[in-house]
């Protein structure tokens, strides 16, 4: 069976997307958020996050080649704006740092 073959990564890439939407869609009123929404948004953030670096360990970890592909993929991606997926979330997680830094301001 191919990688993404498998229900189990099927139902998790659904997830982590629509979650990730929600999060996002809800974010856009992030300023309007009393300290305790920003609390729980930026505790969604840093959950979704580990989630996405769970998933893609296992597409690095996969011998499929669909899977091999697809990080290859997202490396080409983000060298055109001159980072590496560690780096992607590296920065990711500064960000969740600096808002949480800026919570009682």
């Amino acid at each position: 069976m191919s990688f993404f073959e498998s229900e189990i990564v099927q139902e998790e890439a659904k997830k982590l997307f629509t979650d990730y939407q929600n999060l996002m869609q809800l974010g856009s009123d992030y300023g309007k958020f009393d300290r305790e929404g920003k609390v729980m948004f930026i505790g969604t953030m840093e959950n979704l996050m580990e989630r996405y670096k769970v998933f893609m360990k296992r597409f690095e970890l996969s011998e499929d080649f669909q899977a091999k592909m697809t990080v290859e993929q997202l490396r080409t991606q983000l060298s055109q704006f001159g980072i590496t997926p560690d780096q992607m979330f590296d920065q990711m997680n500064k960000t969740l740092v600096r808002m949480k830094s800026e919570l009682d301001k």
